[in-house]
């Protein structure tokens, strides 16, 4: 089974990878988890509903084992959320030697990870990553909730013990859901690799791909590029933040939507064509955007712009961006492809990326 090997300052750990990855580790993680007083299982109404059997059949011989059941989506990463799941923890009596499981996509992820890491002061956690998109949330230890001004903005960098990524959860996946977890494929290419973005390209080139040819190889190296990253800066002081590519303007626009209206990698794609727009601007990109506009609309991502969306509202978001310091917002852009670097961006050369966004009838590809 493909296994990639996470290093960081704080932690190395296994990432499994593939068709029948908790089949694979079944055994060997059943004697890992009983050495635990207690299993912690987070996830939510959707994955128990579809998946929680299989997780069950692995736990079965375990003689402490608890279930929380989260809300789908978004609203899983709020204070109310967290609260209750601390609340359960405490009243079923976890103590410093439980385990905590994030079984489910990067909401999941990202809620359990932050519960591990503040329950105690922290307790060990294993991300069992459903989706596309969890590819990149599960890997590298990036862990928060959610504040109505801002994505993520309470959080930790909390490494988890191991990732067993088994992407037959992949079958049950909308095509929507597909899609958004695609886009931080996409987003791993255009940092990184002219040759992978290109791979992606010519692979994928209708939505019925997504179900139909093997992810897993462009997901490993996603999840390749982001270990690299991560083993040379795991708490963000430096390279690790090209690792934002297209989340500056993204995350702004998914707090306007209340962290409902758009999916994150809908949000991120925008972000994407912002930054590659804002990157010919200044630093002359050579990349042919109408082919990369066109190939997004055959994968089915929505290409109208909501013109509505006020433009003093994006710039307020972006100013309470975790990567805004000094009251200076702070862009990822590429030079080239595979080439990012970071820009600090002046609120008239926002305005006008966004003008510019804008002009194509609404359609901000």
């Amino acid at each position: 089974m493909p296994e990639i090997t996470v290093r960081t300052k704080s932690k190395t750990y296994p990432v499994y990878i593939n068709k029948f990855a908790l089949e694979d580790v079944a055994e060997k993680w059943t004697k890992s988890l009983a050495k635990y007083s207690h299993v912690f299982v987070l996830t939510d109404e959707h994955v128990s509903e579809l998946h929680q059997a299989k997780l069950d059949k692995i736990l079965a011989d375990l003689t402490a084992v608890t279930y929380y059941v989260a809300p789908n989506g978004e609203e899983a990463k709020t204070f109310r959320v967290y609260e209750d799941v601390m609340t359960k923890m405490i009243e079923t009596g976890l103590d410093r030697k439980a385990v905590l499981i994030a079984f489910g996509g990067g909401v999941i992820g990202d809620l359990g990870g932050f519960v591990a890491a503040t329950y105690m002061r922290g307790i060990p956690f294993y991300q069992v990553p459903t989706t596309v998109l969890a590819h990149d949330s599960a890997v590298g230890g990036k862990v928060a909730i959610n504040h109505p001004l801002g994505k993520n903005m309470i959080g930790n960098f909390y490494q988890p013990e191991a990732v067993i990524y088994d992407t037959s959860f992949f079958s049950t996946l909308p095509e929507r859901e597909m899609r958004s977890g695609f886009a931080e494929m996409i987003k791993h290419a255009l940092i990184s690799d002219q040759t992978l973005l290109r791979a992606l390209m010519d692979t994928f080139t209708q939505p019925e791909d997504f179900y139909t040819k093997d992810l897993t190889p462009f997901l490993q190296r996603g999840i390749e590029i982001k270990a690299s990253i991560v083993a040379e800066d795991e708490t963000e002081q430096g390279v690790r933040a090209y690792l934002n590519f297209g989340h500056t303007f993204g995350h702004a626009l998914e707090a306007y939507g209340n962290f409902g209206k758009w999916l994150h990698g809908e949000a991120i794609t925008y972000g994407m064509i912002y930054a590659l727009t804002m990157s010919e601007r200044i630093y002359g990109l050579n990349f042919d955007l109408l082919e990369f506009k066109t190939w997004l609309q055959r994968l089915g991502y929505d290409t109208a712009f909501d013109v509505t969306v006020p433009y003093n509202k994006i710039l307020e978001n972006m100013r309470h961006d975790k990567k805004t310091t000094f009251n200076e917002i702070t862009m990822v852009l590429l030079e080239q492809i595979g080439k990012p670097v970071i820009f600090k961006a002046e609120d008239e050369l926002i305005l006008e990326t966004y003008i510019q966004v804008m002009r194509n009838g609404g359609d901000i590809f």
